[in-house]
């Protein structure tokens, strides 16, 4: 019980995104039913599999750091370097770009809403689960 207890405490995080991919995924083939979530026959559509791909490879890595270093105590290690600072400001800023993109695309500013904190908080495994979901939408929206 008490090892139980300590691997939540250490991974609680991992529980948060897994809830946020779950409400996602089902959100989107509920409103998308006759989409597939993998794959895409529309142009361009192999981006859509290397959209997955990366995210995959991304959260495995992700998951591996995670399970060796404590995300929190590097975090207040890296915060004493000025350069950490300045590169986490870059990716949270850099991060204002996507989320642009997500309110272009919802046209909707309570779907925006839905998606700011798990993007602040997930960054890029949020950013890419969305471009993932709406691949072929995103696609016809801007590139078409």
């Amino acid at each position: 019980m008490r090892r139980l207890r300590k691997q939540l405490q250490r991974n609680w995080l991992w529980g948060v995104y897994t809830l946020f991919v779950a409400v996602a995924v089902s959100t989107h083939l509920n409103a998308n039913p006759n989409v597939s979530l993998f794959t895409s026959d529309g142009p361009y559509g192999m981006g859509k599999t290397i959209t997955w791909l990366i995210l995959l490879a991304f959260l495995f890595y992700s998951i591996n750091i995670s399970r060796k270093e404590d995300f929190f105590k590097s975090l207040n290690k890296m915060m004493q370097i000025l350069w950490s600072r300045q590169v986490g400001l870059d990716l949270y800023v850099g991060l204002l770009v996507p989320l642009f993109i997500i309110y272009l695309h919802e046209g909707s500013l309570l779907v925006f809403a839905l998606w700011v904190l798990p993007v602040l908080f997930f960054a890029n495994l949020a950013t890419f689960l969305y471009l993932a979901l709406n691949y072929d939408s995103l696609v016809q929206h801007f590139v078409l």
